[in-house]
């Protein structure tokens, strides 16, 4: 057991999935908070039986994973005060054995480095091309990286020092909170260790679709705030979801009355996007039925990414606040 470690854990309805998660965490740190947003599963009894100490969201503010890591973040800070570091997990995860462990280690090998992810895994990667693509997406390269996803290992006063995560933002959060630790001259790390497994559920094509949208929603958001720093943070991703996902198709189908339909000639473009990606994705290291697989996932991706952007715009247009965008299936 570490004593410099707390965990906090989140999670909605995620069944099985929590269950994995918290046993994956007992005795292994001394505190141990579960953050609950709304579930209408056991999962609250089920984390008060493993010893957690369990924070369930009012219902009144919508629910956000960040605020969700918060109100475990400031629970648990109240719980340990000399807690040094913090494990962020999301509650569909199982933190691998020997992780803790390891992350604990490379922290606090470099003062300078806020915050330590690793290598997060599917657990089930063949039960769909869906999962499949999500384990591609979680292979990111060792060394320092600009953000982590929601698992991760954090130096707790560096966090408290950059005001936490931002509640108001439905995704994307994380970037953003490793953008401003970044500002701040901390380093984000990722190192060359199994850290959790991860348990998507996608087996239909709509949740993909919600998922990819929920990602163009937050690549809109996340330029919207930072876009203007020097950094230029997500802009060449929403420049080009625009382009991909709304410009190149809305000039090919519109000017095609006015040009004979030649301007459909346009959407050879999305053949020479997918070929590039197919050959960067073969330089990764990817099969080449992954490769196949992931260029034709981001083509696709760039509709339901322009409308994730567009679903941004329209909300802050008329000043309306968001929630979660769900598209998990029913916990395994």
């Amino acid at each position: 057991m570490t004593s410099r470690i707390g965990v906090v854990a989140i999670g909605r309805n995620e069944g099985e999935r929590l269950r994995r998660c918290l046993d994956s965490l007992v005795g292994k740190v001394e505190t141990l908070v579960y953050v609950d947003s709304g579930s209408t599963d056991d999962s609250v009894p089920m984390a008060k039986a493993r010893g957690a100490l369990v924070v369930a969201l009012e219902r009144d503010v919508p629910f956000t994973a960040a605020r969700a890591r918060n109100a475990g973040f400031a629970r648990l800070c109240e719980a340990s005060p000399d807690l040094e570091l913090v494990q962020f997990v999301d509650g569909d995860c199982e933190v691998v054995a020997g992780w803790l462990p390891a992350a604990e280690q490379a922290i606090l090998a470099d003062p300078q480095v806020a915050v330590v992810c690793g290598r997060r895994r599917e657990r089930f990667p063949d039960a769909s091309i869906y999962n499949r693509l999500c384990d591609i997406e979680w292979d990111t390269p060792v060394g320092l990286a600009n953000s982590c996803g929601g698992d991760a290992l954090m130096r707790v006063n560096p966090v408290r020092e950059a005001g936490g995560y931002n509640p108001d933002l439905i995704a994307g959060e994380e970037p953003d909170l490793c953008l401003r630790l970044r500002q701040r001259g901390w380093k984000i790390l990722r190192i060359d260790a199994e850290m959790t497994l991860h348990d998507a559920a996608i087996t239909e094509f709509r949740q993909w679709w919600r998922r990819t949208l929920r990602s163009g929603h937050a690549y809109a958001e996340g330029a919207a705030r930072h876009g203007h720093e020097p950094e230029r943070h997500s802009v060449k991703n929403v420049r080009s979801i625009w382009l991909w996902g709304l410009g190149l198709p809305i000039a090919a189908v519109g000017f095609a009355p006015f040009t004979g339909g030649a301007s459909l000639l346009l959407l050879g473009g999305y053949l020479v996007l997918g070929v590039r990606i197919y050959r960067g994705s073969l330089r990764r290291g990817l099969t080449p039925s992954h490769a196949r697989l992931y260029a034709a996932a981001c083509v696709v991706g760039k509709v339901p990414q322009a409308l994730g952007q567009l679903l941004y715009w329209k909300k802050r247009l008329f000043r309306q606040r968001g929630g979660l965008i769900e598209y998990k299936g029913s916990p395994t």
